[in-house]
């Protein structure tokens, strides 16, 4: 339900929640979902269920014992503004994160309709970082909802990219991450999209953070744009390094 990460943008999970279901293009070849089936079949207890959403109040007080400070995504295996989480268990959530401030916390969310509903009954505290998934230009909308929230930072996870997106509003974003879609029935990134949302974010001063390629062998694919690997994050934390992975690693271990 909780621990060390392999994503390149955070150092920990955190699933208070897990399950979802499809609301978008972007959801097609879920990665969470394929995950969640692995572990029903492996037996584990928290996926007895598979993908359907279910909450897990005992995993609520997980960052509370986490004392060394930490970057943690929450619900990597669901979406905290789903129609089905109560407003009740996600300020459940928020107050966890308000009470450990040594923690950075990023949430993500495709439901940016409901995350505007509920904004103002949510108690938001510095160490939360909101973002929102977008895909393709059928999307953008999503931003412009996310801009209205009280999150102090504001990111966009632009993956899988399915489409180019010219014309990004970044006013008011701190951070941009892009990748390609992986998996055996993945989706083909074009470079020159991410080159242009790159130029983008250049030309506003916003952090740039270049995940993946993607595609069926995607450690193969690798991460490198024109020749370098863009790890640019917001000023709340440094880039993550394979050093940095490995000393976090080794000192969590003790």
């Amino acid at each position: 339900m909780a621990g060390l990460s392999k994503i390149e943008w955070t150092e920990a999970t955190w699933n208070p929640v897990t399950g979802c279901d499809k609301i978008s293009p972007g959801c097609k070849n879920c990665y969470a979902e394929r995950l969640a089936l692995r572990l029903q079949a492996a037996g584990t207890r928290q996926y007895k269920d598979g993908f359907v959403l279910r909450l897990h109040p005992e995993s609520l007080d997980v960052p509370l014992g986490w004392k060394k400070s930490r970057v943690i995504f929450v619900n990597s295996m669901s979406d905290l503004f789903h129609r089905d989480v109560p407003i009740d268990f996600i300020r459940k959530v928020f107050a966890v994160m308000r009470a450990t401030p040594q923690h950075e916390f990023q949430i993500l969310t495709k439901r940016a309709d409901r995350l505007v509903e509920v904004d103002r009954e949510l108690p938001w505290s510095d160490n939360v970082w909101m973002g929102v998934s977008v895909e393709s230009e059928d999307y953008v909308q999503r931003i412009d909802h996310l801009k209205r929230t009280g999150a102090r930072v504001k990111f966009l996870s632009l993956e899988p990219l399915l489409g180019p997106l010219p014309h990004l509003d970044l006013e008011g974003i701190d951070w941009v991450i892009v990748g390609g879609e992986s998996g055996p029935r993945s989706r083909l990134m074009k470079p020159e999209w991410v080159r242009e949302i790159r130029a983008q974010c250049i030309s506003a001063k916003v952090p740039f953070f270049f995940k993946q390629w993607g595609g069926v062998f995607k450690t193969k694919a690798g991460r490198t744009l024109d020749g370098r690997t863009w790890d640019e994050m917001p000023k709340t934390v440094k880039p993550k390094t394979d050093k940095s992975r490995r000393t976090l690693a080794a000192s969590r271990a003790h």
